[in-house]
């Protein structure tokens, strides 16, 4: 929604379809024209929502529960002449509760400006225009007299990361605006001719934060609203910032369609990723806080806004929900609010529909309201009126027949409480992240790369390591976020020998654009060394640390698999994928179902002993009864090994305790003479040449009486190109599934 400019006529542009959908005042020439496309427009949607269900992912089916109503009401700048005045604002929210409505959404974000006086942008010299008569700060007088009507007060960022190209903000942070593929740095909106934030750039990010922040803390608001302006337009990102960052992370630069799937995907998880780690800020502050998102509609918010709101929702970080929907057409109206993402939606939050009271230039007649609010009340759906002045103060009908109406609509008070508003889990039963080829630091012959975030830092692709537990990281990997520190120094050797120091940690983090449930230990890396036994260690090449995010279940110290925390069914085991040693991405597949599980064939583990502090089901994850043989010793399908399946590990290896196993091998490298053949009956037949080629057919040989074990067995990472590897943390079983 955009209220400063609403008589302000705007140029027709390619953002056509938007315009069906925003009430503009367009010269009688164009509304011509638009009459003239309406019926191809409407086509297009057709097809569009047709491809609904390509991106949605499996969901957890919930059955229907009750929702606190929403009866909502923005604010707008529109209403700055009402709302200046004490006496009309107790007015406003007294008649508001006698009608029943139960929320306000006051605009504290607009064309630059922030409607309060803001000790953040007053240090950055932009002024503050918006006091009351009598020099009050306005939104506080709304905010006080809104809670002593019991209503809800939730401050509305209305601009978003949009912003005039000749505001204080654009000219004295020209770096933060981003740009087209042709260097234009405007677009056609609602509001007149607008430039765009770059929602990429750390310091835009960092300033909406604190913005946002502000508003919580100075006026321990209700919540927060963001809507359809949270975003992109899909013709943005071509700037020198995003363009570096985009080829960094990916290896190519953005495409020239700003329409190509992966680069309108990327950009679009780098917003939700910002709405991720900004809805966790909030609710570090006030954990009840209402996150409110006001979008349009699906289809029309990903591919054209770089907006997946659907995907907020399903991450869990999303309280209510108001879908603009400003037609005059009824079933128009109808065919948007059934759509499949509102039912999905309102199965999980507090859901409306945003409906248009009417514009000075343009009033909506009472039974137009009256039948949208009819329609969205019988599907269980609450409603957002835009905006308060047009309710009953410039409209068509005499202000008490449309107080009245609005009573008739809504007869019963419908209260709302926001210590009701707890925190959700995803509802996501399973869900893929990629696994990358290459770590953000350092080069690796062969892995599988997680990004993750620490403390609200930048995303960090770390090595996933199936045969370890716990977190590790390089200090520079954390973010400004709060992390809470242990004091307590930690050594961890790593199988090649690596010995790694560092303090542990408890900070959130993010696997690619999901949270963890709670804050996760981390060890915060400051010194790798190598062992005496094993000097040519990793940490003796000085390649960078790269990082590792440990997920076995082996665990044998406080710094335990990191995946426990997820939320929901998420935290019950995962899957990885790998691939098949190409430079394209494996997948970690979090979440196991029935489906996912299909094909696999089980190896049970045996339990540990609980450790102390340690939640869940301790295992043994090394499997028992392993069958072995190499051509040329004496292990001839000796089924007494044990075996751990490494994702870490490079090339594969054997320990043998005695050398008598060994017969006439020695130590090192094996020849192409020596094939190796691994098995567990019944579950999986893993066999190979020796070569050279690190991580796919080089396979180290070591005897060491002081091994804990008669025959250890590690097949590393080559191991992954031929099975896909279930870890089951619940009932303590591995399953391998072949890829052949």
């Amino acid at each position: 929604m955009t209220t400063q400019f609403w008589e302000k006529s705007i140029e027709f542009n390619a953002t056509l379809t938007n315009l069906l959908f925003k009430p503009v005042l367009i010269h009688q020439g164009w509304w011509l024209l638009r009459k003239r496309l309406l019926p191809l427009l409407c086509l297009i949607s057709f097809f569009a929502v047709l491809q609904l269900n390509s991106f949605a992912p499996a969901v957890a089916q919930l059955p229907p529960q009750p929702r606190q109503e929403i009866r909502g009401v923005w604010l707008s700048n529109n209403d700055f002449s009402v709302f200046r005045n004490r006496s009309q604002v107790l007015a406003a929210m007294s008649q508001l509760r006698q009608l029943n409505f139960n929320t306000v959404y006051p605009v504290v974000w607009n064309d630059g400006y922030t409607q309060y006086p803001s000790a953040i942008t007053q240090k950055m010299g932009i002024p503050f225009f918006f006091k009351g008569i009598d020099g009050q700060d306005v939104i506080a007088d709304i905010i006080t007299q809104a809670r002593k009507q019991g209503l809800l007060a939730i401050p509305w960022f209305e601009f978003g990361f949009m912003v005039p190209l000749t505001s204080e903000l654009a000219s004295k942070h020209p770096d933060w605006l981003t740009q087209k593929q042709d260097g234009t740095q405007t677009s056609i909106s609602a509001a007149g001719e607008v430039a765009w934030l770059n929602p990429f750039h750390p310091e835009v990010q960092k300033f909406i934060s604190e913005l946002v922040m502000e508003v919580i803390t100075q006026y321990d608001a209700d919540g927060v609203q963001f809507d359809d302006h949270m975003s992109l337009p899909v013709d943005f990102g071509y700037d020198k910032y995003t363009i570096s960052l985009y080829t960094q992370e990916t290896g190519n630069p953005p495409p020239p369609n700003p329409q190509a799937q992966a680069w309108i995907k990327w950009r679009a998880d780098k917003i939700t990723a910002f709405m991720v780690d900004l809805h966790q800020t909030v609710k570090a502050r006030k954990p009840n806080a209402i996150f409110s998102v006001s979008p349009n509609y699906y289809d029309f918010a990903y591919k054209l806004q770089l907006q997946d709101w659907l995907n907020w929702v399903r991450l869990g970080i999303v309280d209510e929900l108001v879908m603009q929907v400003y037609r005059n057409d009824l079933e128009s109206f109808i065919a948007q609010i059934t759509r499949p993402e509102i039912l999905e939606t309102q199965q999980i939050i507090p859901t409306g529909i945003g409906i248009m009271a009417g514009l000075r230039n343009r009033p909506v007649a009472m039974p137009q309201i009256q039948s949208q609010v009819e329609a969205a009340q019988q599907r269980g759906l609450g409603i957002g009126f835009f905006y308060y002045e047009s309710l009953w103060n410039i409209a068509p009908e005499p202000a008490a027949q449309r107080q009245s109406a609005f009573a008739a609509l809504f007869p019963n008070p419908a209260l709302r409480d926001i210590s009701q508003n707890t925190p959700r889990k995803p509802t996501f039963n399973t869900i893929s992240l990629p696994l990358y080829p290459k770590p953000s630091l350092g080069q690796r012959v062969r892995g599988y790369f997680l990004e993750v975030t620490i403390a609200g830092g930048q995303p960090r692709r770390v090595l996933v390591d199936t045969g370890s537990a716990g977190l590790r990281v390089p200090k520079e990997f954390l973010g400004n976020a709060p992390i809470r520190r242990t004091g307590q120094n930690i050594k961890e050797v790593l199988s090649d020998g690596t010995i790694l120091e560092g303090e542990l940690v408890y900070t959130n983090i993010r696997f690619g654009l999901l949270p963890a449930a709670e804050p996760v230990p981390v060890q915060i890396v400051n010194s790798r060394q190598c062992t005496a036994q094993k000097p040519n260690c990793s940490a003796k090449s000085g390649v960078p640390f790269s990082g590792i995010v440990g997920v076995n279940y082996f665990e044998k110290s406080l710094l335990y698999n990191p995946l426990r925390k997820l939320p929901g069914n998420l935290s019950n085991g995962f899957i990885v994928i790998g691939n098949g040693g190409s430079n394209k991405n494996g997948s970690l597949v979090l979440g196991l179902t029935a489906d996912n599980q299909a094909g696999f064939k089980m190896a049970s583990w045996s339990q540990q002993p609980e450790i102390n502090s340690v939640p869940g089901k301790i295992w043994d994850s090394r499997l028992g009864k392993v069958c072995l043989t190499i051509a040329g010793s004496s292990a001839k399908n000796s089924c007494n090994g044990r075996m751990i399946i490494d994702t870490a590990t490079i090339n594969g290896l054997n320990e043998f305790k005695s050398a008598s196993t060994a017969g006439k091998l020695k130590p090192g490298v094996l020849r192409s003479a020596n094939a190796v053949k691994v098995a567990i009956n019944g579950i999986f037949d893993y066999s190979l040449t020796p070569g050279t080629r690190d991580g796919f057919n080089r396979w180290n040989l070591s005897i060491s009486p002081q091994a804990e074990l008669p025959i250890f067995v590690n097949p590393g990472i080559a191991f992954f190109d031929k099975y896909d590897v279930l870890f089951d943390q619940i009932n303590g079983r591995q399953g391998f599934r072949s890829r052949r």
